[in-house]
């Protein structure tokens, strides 16, 4: 059975920073696309940030210059480092594993920033 478990979601004070992991379970990461995504309360969900089988990462404009993917196939774990945060980056973060035709979805973890 599959799982993505994520960790590290919290509250923070603008222009602070939080590091979030996905640890895997039941895949072998390196065979698959990793991202994160965020939904704020009322919003669709959104892309936040993806690295590819290779390594190749991409991100929206959003976040460009201040969050940074990274993954650990041997640990099965991606991270995202989130700076410079602002209350726009309130939202719960889903880890995605994308591959061999399947979609895998972490619960989430809430970030919420704030004063």
């Amino acid at each position: 059975q599959v799982q993505l478990v994520e960790s590290g979601g919290g509250l923070v004070q603008p222009g602070g920073s939080l590091r979030l992991s996905c640890a895997g379970s039941g895949i072998i990461f390196r065979l698959y696309h990793m991202g994160w995504y965020r939904q704020a309360p009322g919003k669709q969900r959104e892309l936040v940030a993806t690295a590819t089988k290779s390594g190749t990462t991409n991100y929206p404009d959003s976040v460009k210059g201040r969050f940074t993917i990274s993954r650990d196939n041997a640990k099965n774990t991606v991270y995202l480092q989130m700076n410079s945060l602002t209350p726009e980056d309130t939202a719960v973060y889903y880890c995605n594993a994308r591959g061999l035709g399947n979609d895998h979805w972490g619960q989430g973890t809430q970030v919420t920033v704030s004063s």
